[in-house]
């Protein structure tokens, strides 16, 4: 009986020394409150409310805070007080945390993890605090402002630099005229305007109708707020449903029906076979591509005999050229392939 009684006081007192150990064993320097469990830090137990470990935390936090040191009042120096209210205020950031409490405390119960305890401590601490959906929002708004305002000034330095061309200024000024906007009668008295109003007036009226009539087309075109990446985005869906429909409309016009090709459905074939985008093909000449339908060029044969007859062409210009001339003649003699050796 005595020897059973010693067996059962042996056994508890291993499982109390291991249980501490095991606690103490979880405790992890650099993590939480380093080798201090955050309940023994606060004075609460673990099964503590929030309330309770909010209430606990102002009692020391009152005790602790620099701004109330009083020397001799707690039996510490300043720089041991200072330390311990940085160690309260980490407990109890840890433990005011549902979330952060319940990691601390599978730490508590989980020593033997101790790679697992780093990886959820940091990735806590180093997550961004803002929402990454609107981080990316913003971002997304912010390229599209500076697309919009890159474009705007894009399209302001084309119109300036048409001001000054003499044959659209001439066109402006005649089309001006003859809406009546510059044939105004001379002003006289207290309304009379100077001649630098008047001139700024017109150059406005002028400017205008440049941006009114002449359509420019490829970088310095006028910007379109649907272009910007913010409304692709939002419109994304839309343009996908209607790329989707439009390519089975083509198939099943044209392949299942047979038939034929309109203007438009040529020039696009035309279009693709000349690897230009949307824009560069608009910016072409009317009577240009009127020549490609007459040329018959969505055909593939008359598109491969147009494309070799056009790079001879260009050889011969080449060949021509007194500019590619000398260029031949520097390659041959004073190439970049030519070595030479430096005097001494």
């Amino acid at each position: 009986m005595a020897a059973s009684m010693e067996l059962r006081l042996t056994l508890g007192i291993c499982f109390v020394f291991i249980s501490g150990f095991s606690s103490v064993a979880a405790l992890i320097e650099g993590l939480y409150c380093g080798t201090q469990s955050c309940y023994d830090v606060l004075g609460v137990p673990r099964d503590a409310s929030k309330a309770e470990i909010g209430r606990a935390y102002r009692q020391l936090a009152r005790r602790y805070h620099p701004d109330r040191y009083q020397p001799g009042e707690t039996g510490d120096t300043r720089e041991s007080a200072q330390q311990k209210f940085l160690l309260v205020a980490t407990a109890y950031e840890t433990l005011k945390d549902e979330e952060l409490r319940k990691d601390y405390d599978y730490m508590l119960d989980h020593p033997e993890e101790y790679y697992s305890h780093y990886y959820t401590y940091y990735r806590r601490r180093l997550a961004p605090k803002v929402d990454v959906r609107i981080v990316i929002l913003v971002t997304i708004c912010a390229i599209s402002l500076f697309q919009y305002y890159s474009w705007w000034s894009s399209y302001t330095e084309a119109i300036n630099y048409l001001m000054t061309v003499p044959k659209y200024r001439i066109q402006a000024t005649q089309l001006a005229k003859q809406q009546g906007l510059l044939n105004r009668t001379k002003e006289k008295g207290k309304n009379r305007r100077s001649k630098e109003e008047i001139r700024e007036e017109e150059e406005q009226i002028i400017r205008d109708i440049i941006k009114n009539k002449i359509d420019i087309k490829g970088g310095y075109q006028k910007p379109n707020i649907s272009d910007i990446l913010l409304c692709k985005i939002i419109l994304f869906p839309y343009h996908l449903c209607t790329y989707v429909a439009w390519h089975c409309s083509w198939f099943y016009r044209f392949t299942v029906r047979g038939e034929e090709y309109g203007d438009e459905e040529r020039l696009y074939i035309i279009r693709r076979y000349m690897k230009m985008s949307q824009a560069q093909f608009d910016s072409l000449d009317h009577g240009l591509r009127d020549t490609f339908l007459k040329q018959q060029l969505w055909i593939k044969e008359n598109y491969e005999a147009y494309r070799e007859e056009q790079e001879e062409e260009m050889k011969m210009k080449m060949a021509t050229d007194s500019r590619w001339k000398r260029y031949r003649r520097w390659m041959r003699s004073e190439g970049p392939g030519r070595i030479t050796f430096a005097d001494d």
